[in-house]
């Protein structure tokens, strides 16, 4: 971890003024981020209760952070007559550096990225918190001033830290020596905020919101001088993961979920397992009710799921414990079996893990089955939030490529407009008797698609066409070669047959009898060359006069080569052909008046190209040619007039 700090203001009272950006995402979190201040104590319990599993398990392997032989724990006092609330952990602890870096700056340069996030909907803005570590900062919520005092397992106690701040003008920060390692955060709260000075209040957030910590959360209320008060344990102290599925009620499953994510909705679906016999693990699994920006735009920050081994936390890893189509996954793994060493490179090689990974993802697979099935609504919402990234897994996991093929959902041209809701089951389940394939087409956007001329002879004979606009659909079809016998076919490439239906209409570049269209053929070709690979004659057009089509339904489509050269890499240019529908006027026309054919033939191959959604290479060229050949219609147009 880099420990380089961005440059800050230092006042003359040594209060070190906050960045901009910062001040700004204080103000938000203060005022409007969560509309209930009560989980600010939701945030620190869970912060101390990560401090306490790091010492527990760095300490396996350093005797040194293991200062004393007390169990962990984690302390709240409540000081009533002082309005402050005492939050005390005897975890892990922070440096100096790691005060400066954590708190100081609220995660560094990830303050930026979070701020530039927020979008002004609260309840979008509150599910990002958590993941930038500013759940520290929910204090502010209620406290007027926080206090921090921490010094790091292992180090000596003159290396403790003194961390104070109002939220507003800055903060200040000193050394001080502190005996046992941990951190302890005193809150002063607001006049608004007195409620949290009760000490039922504070149990009933704990039992809320914090149930399942496994560490012990004691509290109790400030003692009397002379007195020694006596500390109550307010939870049951117990992963929730671990507990019979008959004992959890709904409300403390969300609630697990939202403590363990950060996030303010209810999760859109879960499924919590054990196993028993060879291998021995929980888990408990939350698919989130939207997708966070990170996963859909990021898939190498794979961060959600944390690993417990015998309910000691080991790491946050989901690149190993989950694909990478199912990154948006959130939960716990907990097994009996593996080493509390548990290495990044060890989760890689290890068979065990690759078991229970398969084990989970089929549980997830099955889950997000049963809601298909039993509540398309629902689902529905799923495949808006996680479908483009739910489609990864067709390119990844050819285990369960049957049963990703049957949750896909598209556009399509008897579907809902541009809604992705027709399965390939949905498709199979109407198609025609004869019919031999399931039709699509790839294109940029909806626009593009369902205006293609590609179309053009399927809704003449109202055969139904996916209409697929997704980047990730190129690499979908190419891994999904059929469904239910059915092989997927593009009516954008090669020659295309409809044999089967009952004018036994072919589409294709059969031979021409007629003169004329043949001489023209032959001109175009010798206009093109170098652009197109060929130029024919096609049925497949009804209403416009020309388009382009893959040379042969094996290659690289055009679309596919656009994604690819925008993506950086090389991609061989993509071999077009222009299709003619020699029924078409503009077509007709050109038969008996092709004085100006080279310039319509490049003109005909621009307005196929543009039809697909794609850019013209040389526009000018474009506008060119069609300036001269506007100027020799309206000439000749004229010279019709005036002639006597």
């Amino acid at each position: 971890m880099s420990k380089e700090v961005p440059e800050q203001q230092v006042d003359t009272d040594n209060t070190i003024t906050f960045q901009a950006e910062v001040q700004q995402l204080l103000n938000l979190v203060i005022h409007s981020l969560y509309s209930d201040k009560e989980v600010f104590l939701r945030e620190l319990i869970s912060n101390a209760s990560d401090a306490c599993d790091r010492l527990r398990f760095e300490s396996l392997t350093n005797e040194a952070m293991r200062e004393t032989d007390e169990d962990s724990a984690i302390h709240i006092e409540v000081d009533k007559k002082g309005k402050k609330i005492v939050i005390s952990d005897n975890g892990i602890g922070m440096s100096k550096d790691e005060v400066v870096q954590n708190i100081g700056t609220i995660a560094r340069s990830g303050t930026k990225r979070f701020v530039e996030s927020l979008s002004g909907e609260q309840s979008e803005d509150a599910r990002l918190i958590g993941q930038f570590g500013v759940g520290f900062y929910s204090a502010f919520m209620v406290a007027e001033k926080v206090e921090l005092q921490t010094r790091r397992a292992g180090e000596p106690p003159q290396s403790g830290v003194r961390w104070e701040s109002d939220g507003v003008n800055g903060y200040t920060i000193d050394d001080e020596t502190i005996e046992n390692c941990g951190t302890t955060i005193t809150l002063t709260l607001r006049k608004e905020a007195k409620e949290y000075l009760e000490l039922y209040a504070v149990r009933n957030i704990i039992k809320k919101y914090s149930d399942h910590v496994s560490i012990p959360v004691e509290i109790r209320d400030k003692p009397k001088k002379k007195e020694t008060g006596e500390w109550e344990t307010a939870n049951a102290a117990s992963a929730l993961w671990t507990r019979a599925k008959k004992d959890i009620s709904e409300d403390e499953y969300d609630n697990f979920y939202k403590s363990l994510t950060f996030d303010i909705e209810t999760p859109l679906a879960r499924t919590h397992t054990r196993v028993e016999g060879k291998m021995e693990y929980s888990a408990l699994l939350y698919v989130p009710l939207k997708v966070s920006p990170w996963d859909s735009y990021n898939p190498d920050r794979r961060k959600g799921i944390k690993l417990y081994v015998r309910r000691v936390y080991i790491m946050d890893d989901t690149e190993n414990l989950m694909p990478g189509y199912l990154r948006f996954v959130r939960g716990v793994i907990d097994s009996d079996d593996l080493p509390l060493n548990v290495s990044r490179e060890f989760l890689q090689k290890n068979k065990q893990v690759e078991r229970i990974r398969n084990g989970l993802v089929k549980k997830i697979l099955n889950e997000l089955k049963r809601m298909a099935q039993k509540d398309a609504e629902k689902y529905e919402t799923f495949w808006q939030e996680f479908g483009r990234i739910f489609k990864e897994g067709l390119t990844e996991d050819t285990a369960n490529k049957d049963t990703l093929a049957g949750l896909l959902r598209f556009a399509s041209t008897k579907g809902d407009g541009d809604k992705q809701s027709v399965s390939l089951q949905d498709y199979v389940d109407r198609i025609a008797e004869k019919q031999d394939s399931i039709y699509y087409i790839t294109a940029d956007s909806y626009g593009s698609a369902i205006g293609s001329p590609h179309l053009e002879v399927f809704r003449k004979h109202d055969v139904e066409v996916l209409l697929l606009t997704d980047a990730v659909d190129e690499w979908v079809v190419m891994h999904l070669t059929e469904f239910f016998d059915k092989p997927l076919k593009s009516i954008a490439k090669g020659d295309l047959t409809l044999d089967w239906l009952d004018e036994q209409e072919t589409v294709s570049g059969s031979e021409i009898s007629d003169e004329k269209v043949e001489t023209l053929v032959s001109k175009l070709k010798t206009s093109l060359e170098g652009r197109a690979e060929d130029v024919r004659v096609t049925a497949r057009l009804t209403d416009s006069p020309a388009c382009l089509v893959s040379t042969t339904e094996y290659e690289l489509s055009r679309h596919m080569t656009r994604i690819l050269k925008a993506s950086g890499q090389n991609a061989p240019d993509a071999k077009s052909i222009l299709e003619i529908n020699p029924d078409h006027p503009l077509i007709q026309n050109l038969l008996d008046h092709d004085d100006s054919v080279d310039d319509w033939a490049h003109v005909l191959f621009d307005q196929a190209t543009l039809s697909e959604g794609a850019p013209l290479e040389k526009p000018s060229d474009y506008v060119r040619r069609v300036n001269t050949l506007l100027a020799g219609s309206i000439a000749e147009q004229q010279s019709v007039i005036i002639t006597p």
